[in-house]
């Protein structure tokens, strides 16, 4: 964890999760968000994305709060645009915990820890993979070439179907605060048979005359 520092700039966000070793591109326009990227540049190059919890809309503009759990991530392209605005890519370094935040910036300061992910036991994490892409097939959504990659590491598969599946942002929280990978993996069965259960539901109570 060299690439990260103590503090590091927050970029906190209403429904987007990352997570470690995804990408993630993002369009950045906001004047103070502006003035974070162009301080990341110069500095370690780190940016923390943080879900913004439920009812932040009332204080946008200031400091609403944001869930703890969050996830450091380089960024690893950036193109400045005409008008002051950036596009850029982040890569999820790893989940921190945010321990403080700090003012001194027109955007949001904090001083982080990272939090060590294990991976969880080999036969139980192959079991769990076999239970995810079970659910998985019994989705109509199901992300078929995530799934078709059987020699995707198991923290890169459980993230990357974390990243790319159509979840909620409350849902994928959850998911990024597994402090396992096998842990993840079955947080993401419950949610996909939850999922299931409910299309079921239903379509039951479409039959019924």
């Amino acid at each position: 964890m060299g690439l990260l520092p103590d503090v590091i700039p927050i970029f906190p966000l209403p429904d987007v999760v990352l997570f470690p070793r995804m990408a993630l591109p993002l369009h950045i326009f906001e004047p103070r968000y502006r003035t974070m990227v162009k301080d990341a540049l110069e500095g370690a190059k780190v940016i923390g994305l943080a879900l913004l919890r439920p009812g932040w809309e009332a204080e946008y503009e200031g400091r609403p709060p944001i869930y703890e759990t969050a996830c450091a991530g380089l960024v690893e392209k950036c193109e400045p645009l005409r008008d002051g605005r950036f596009d850029i890519a982040l890569r999820g370094l790893a989940r921190v915990r945010i321990i403080e935040e700090l003012a001194g910036q027109p955007y949001r300061l904090a001083r982080v820890e990272a939090i060590t992910e294990a991976m969880g036991e080999s036969h139980a994490l192959e079991e769990a993979r076999r239970r995810v892409l079970a659910a998985i097939g019994r989705a109509t959504d199901g992300p078929a070439v995530l799934v078709s990659q059987p020699e995707l590491p198991h923290d890169v598969f459980a993230n990357a179907l974390c990243q790319s599946m159509s979840l909620s942002a409350v849902e994928r929280q959850s998911l990024l605060e597994c402090d396992t990978i096998l842990a993840r993996y079955r947080r993401l069965v419950e949610i996909l048979e939850f999922r299931t259960l409910e299309a079921a539901w239903g379509a039951g109570k479409g039959s019924v005359h």
